[in-house]
């Protein structure tokens, strides 16, 4: 796990300026990779990659990137893992094949000089990566299906500039801040920056499963290699026996769980109390590690309540002979810490803070990799939007197709909104008549009536011009599903998980010098779970995710009442904002609800007017 950077002058550029716009990306990436800082450029200064190294495989001065092929054609920067490389290596070696180093980098390398763009269907792991052609002078992105990890770019008629955070290609000082109309228009709707979009006009996100070639006069091409989505609407009619399809569940998960514990150091696991982090822990015992750490988070002011998920947490790590550590976080300790959050935040979003803290926790026992169980919801069917929105899209399309009752439903919700505040109930029917717009209503955070006052009337009207609810949904999901669950599983995995989940455990993990792995964010796993999703919804619970361990969950964890990875921001907030300086012009309720009430909207005030305030 590292933190890439670099660019590529199609005109005249000198040495040292590429070199010092390099450095000044990486020395923003520190975190990422504190073990190696590597600096390479050509000779004429048209092309320089950075590199960050937080050390995991191969941890001698050999596998230090950026790496150059052995006829020195190709030059790679790369962050995340190859879980599978050791096999892809075995397989080289049979063609003959010689290697250097023991770890990933080298492996990839060799496959692209062999197979090119051909070998990222081959790769099963996390990974954003680039690769320079000095012969060709082209440069070859790409990133992995699910977009785990991050890949930003900026492409004018001067330059092309990349890096895995926002903040280190405005770090480089060759990039313009003005304001994404759509990317922060997209932020107060849903909660997060969509991609492609991100807070500024000028830096994009490189699409998940998809690969990119630059050439030396400024274009840019880029080909989609996996759609994950694909899985979803290919998905069969599920003739199975219930045995049948628990048999390919417990499989497929315990082999990506496996796939996911490969490392030269120790790794750990998050416990949340929860089936997913849960089921993880009973797979990670069931390929019969040595020994294995899990780390669970628990604040005060859930002490004793049903919140409170640590004494649980406790009780999986004991069923699966693990060693435990709860680690208690206060309002005192986020106070200040909020300075912190705030500058390692790459982008303003709602969540994260609970990933930071349990990362934090991870490092302070010199752990270096943990697994996650994020993504199980998505996977499984863990969220109520999976039966709310397709009955809310079938409710308002019947009312709508009867116009004497769609006038007076409307009356009714009209009435609604006035006396609730809440313009939602008025934008009901309307809305839901595209399962897009239902999960917007779902998940959303503020309405387009609110935008104007949120974003400035300027930068309103621009993203107007360019907005449609619908329109800017699908163009981040693609064609939905004709079945309800496997349609709210492509919009939960490329809105929620990809925007919030998956960019939010990379920022607040990195902080910490922490990689963060996700065995239930696999498209390997996906892949071989489409004969069985469309089953999904028998089972309720994630009960075929809780019995997929040979070892399963107790009842008492699969039938708990859902808590979520909250945490208490409505205690923290307020004090810790004056206590910090921190911009504000904000109203409180200190009652605690974990994400998505009345604090996610302060909190989102907050991470906007601060996020970049040292730039």
């Amino acid at each position: 796990m590292c933190g890439i950077s670099g660019a590529y002058f199609f005109k005249k550029n000198n040495q040292l300026s590429l070199e010092a716009a390099v450095k000044r990306m990486s020395d923003q990436m520190i975190n990422r990779g504190p073990d190696a800082y590597g600096f390479w450029s050509d000779l004429a200064g048209a092309v320089g990659f950075g590199h960050r190294r937080l050390s995991i495989l191969d941890l001698q001065a050999r596998s230090d990137q950026p790496m150059l092929s052995g006829d020195a054609r190709y030059t790679i920067v790369f962050n995340g893992e190859i879980y599978n490389f050791r096999e892809l290596r075995k397989q080289l070696e049979t063609t003959g094949e010689h290697f250097q180093t023991s770890g990933d980098t080298e492996v990839i390398l060799k496959l692209f000089a062999k197979y090119k763009e051909n070998m990222l269907m081959m790769l099963r792991g996390m990974f954003s990566l680039v690769i320079w052609d000095s012969l060709d002078k082209k440069i070859f992105i790409a990133r992995d299906p699910y977009g785990i990890k991050p890949l930003y770019y900026s492409l004018n008629q001067e330059h092309f500039i990349f890096a895995s955070q926002v903040k280190a290609i405005q770090a480089s000082k060759l990039v313009s801040d003005q304001p994404s109309p759509l990317g922060q228009a997209g932020f107060w709707l849903m909660g997060s920056v969509p991609e492609p979009y991100t807070w500024f006009k000028d830096i994009y996100a490189h699409p998940a499963g998809s690969w990119s070639i630059i050439d030396s006069a400024g274009q840019m091409q880029t080909h989609k290699y996996w759609d994950i989505n694909q899985s979803w609407l290919e998905a069969p009619e599920c003739k199975m026996t219930h045995e049948e399809i628990q048999k390919r569940v417990s499989e497929a998960v315990y082999e990506s769980v496996k796939a996911h514990l490969v490392s030269d150091v120790p790794v750990g696991v998050f416990l949340s109390g929860g089936i997913d982090s849960g089921s993880v822990a009973g797979h990670i015992m069931d390929t019969q590690v040595q020994s294995m750490h899990g780390f669970t988070i628990a604040f005060e002011e859930f002490r004793g309540r049903h919140e409170d998920e640590s004494q649980i947490a406790a009780s999986v790590a004991q069923q699966y002979h693990f060693l435990h550590d709860i680690r208690y976080v206060n309002k005192t300790e986020f106070e200040n810490d909020l300075p912190r959050i705030l500058k390692a935040m790459d982008q303003p979003t709602l969540d994260g803070i609970n990933t930071w803290y349990a990362t934090k926790a991870a490092r302070e026992k010199n752990m270096k990799v943990v697994l996650s169980g994020v993504g199980g919801d998505e996977l499984f069917w863990g969220y109520p939007s999976f039966s709310q929105i397709p009955r809310l899209h079938q409710w308002a399309s019947r009312i709508n197709s009867i116009p004497v009752i769609n006038s007076l439903a409307q009356l009714a919700l009209l009435w609604r909104a006035h006396r609730s505040k809440n313009q939602r109930w008025a934008d009901l029917l309307a809305v839901s008549q595209t399962m897009y717009g239902a999960y917007w209503l779902k998940r959303g955070l503020y309405t387009l009536s609110q935008l104007r006052d949120l974003m400035g009337v300027e930068l309103f009207e621009s993203a107007m011009n360019q907005f449609k609810l619908d329109d800017f949904i699908s163009s981040q999901v693609g064609p939905l599903s004709n079945h309800g669950g496997c349609a709210v599983a492509q919009l939960e995995s490329n809105l929620y998980l990809k925007n919030q989940l998956l960019r939010d455990s990379d920022w607040a993990s990195m902080d910490h010098s922490v990689e963060l792995r996700t065995p239930l964010i696999d498209a390997w796993l996906l892949k071989d779970l489409v004969p069985v999703l469309k089953s999904f919804h028998k089972f309720p619970h994630k009960t075929l995710l809780a019995k997929s361990p040979k070892i399963p969950l107790s009842d008492s964890i699969i039938y708990r009442k859902k808590t979520g990875f909250g945490l208490p921001l409505g205690f923290w907030l307020q004090d810790a904002v004056i206590k910090n300086g921190l911009s504000q012009d904000l109203k409180f309720s200190k009652v605690n609800v974990s994400q998505g009430g009345s604090e996610s909207r302060v909190w989102a005030k907050i991470v906007t007017q601060n996020v970049y305030q040292s730039f």
